[in-house]
């Protein structure tokens, strides 16, 4: 395999290139021309840390590894702009694996509109991708940070929680689908419920039209949920210099997540809590602008939008159980 003709065959699979991006991939750097405001985030994938290739194809790996990126962008409310792709190259994975991964990233680039602008091709003692994701803008004032929630907000999230642990729990024993057992008088595909799980951690979904729409209804603060609930929730806390209070009971749990639970041995408030790589959206919003961002979530064809607690002041982060009690706020550590 050869680099140079490696990455003209990558050349060849990219989409065509955004309005604003006048010289892409194939130069020493990428011209781009943008007007208001640009944010920038890079997010890396290695095998044996984010992922295992005995799980996921080489095309679910590309494609995560984009979404991870874009879902940062989505947390600030961003427009996808263009992303910038280190690939390094393990002995074992030939030109063809090459192609297969990029050929998921790719496809996602195409689905959300991202231009994949240029980056590097190196050898690696392990699969790796460093993804380097710009987002845009028309003015700075339409970006959401983690730092502005106020007291006697409402915390909000999108869609469903605990299906990418829940997920990552049937993959790391695949014994557990066998004792994946449905509530009472509920009837369901056993191995179909499985499969929706396990896809929630090998193809998440970046809230892309999701942010921009909760920045336009006025959300205050925001942050993808990547290392679980709530060890994101203590960031915006912090950031906003605010305590965030979380009524366990009406987190929104994604179908099968008790019961996998249940197989685990783990409560399945505490799995949807902690379990990271949702990538579903934490935002705080006024109150009075809920009806108004679960409207324009539904009439873009997104998810549900779920309020879940509020701000106060003082600091800290609390997840109150139903009837007393609390979780701990806990999520993952890259390092820990």
């Amino acid at each position: 395999m050869g680099e140079f003709e490696l990455l003209a065959r990558v050349r060849e699979r990219l989409p065509p290139a955004g309005p604003r991006v006048r010289l892409g991939s194939g130069d020493d750097a990428a011209i781009v021309i943008a007007d208001g405001a640009t944010v920038t985030s890079v997010d890396a994938s290695i095998d044996g840390v984010h992922f295992r290739r005995d799980w996921m194809s080489l095309a679910q790996i590309g494609r995560k590894a984009l979404a991870v990126a874009l879902s940062d962008l989505a947390a600030m409310g961003a427009e996808p702009g263009e992303a910038y792709v280190v690939l390094g190259v393990p002995a074992d994975l030939d030109e063809d694996g090459c192609l297969e991964l990029l050929d998921g990233l790719v496809a996602l680039a195409a689905e959300t509109g991202t231009t994949v602008a240029g980056g590097d091709l190196t050898r690696a003692p392990a699969l790796s991708l460093a993804i380097t994701a710009v987002g845009h803008a028309a003015a700075p004032e339409r970006l959401v940070s983690r730092g502005g929630a106020r007291p006697g907000d409402s915390l909000v999230v999108t869609g469903e929680l605990g299906g990418a642990a829940a997920g990552l729990l049937l993959l790391e024993d695949p014994g557990a689908r066998s004792t994946f057992e449905p509530h009472s008088g509920q009837k369901y595909d056993r191995n179909a419920s499985a499969e929706a799980l396990s896809a929630r951690y090998l193809e998440p979904e970046a809230r892309l039209d999701e942010g921009r729409a909760l920045a336009a209804a006025g959300a205050t603060a925001m942050i993808d949920l990547s290392d679980g609930l709530g060890g994101d929730a203590r960031h915006l806390a912090a950031a906003s210099g605010v305590g965030l209070r979380i009524e366990a009971g009406s987190l929104p749990l994604a179908a099968g997540v008790a019961e996998v639970a249940a197989a685990a041995g783990r409560d399945p408030l505490q799995l949807a809590a902690s379990g990271g790589e949702d990538y579903e959206l934490l935002a705080a919003l006024p109150p009075e602008r809920f009806d108004e961002a679960a409207a324009a979530l539904a009439s873009a064809g997104g998810p549900p939008l779920t309020r879940v607690g509020a701000a106060f002041a003082g600091s800290g982060v609390e997840i109150r159980l139903p009837g007393g009690g609390s979780l701990e706020p806990e999520g993952f550590d890259q390092l820990s």
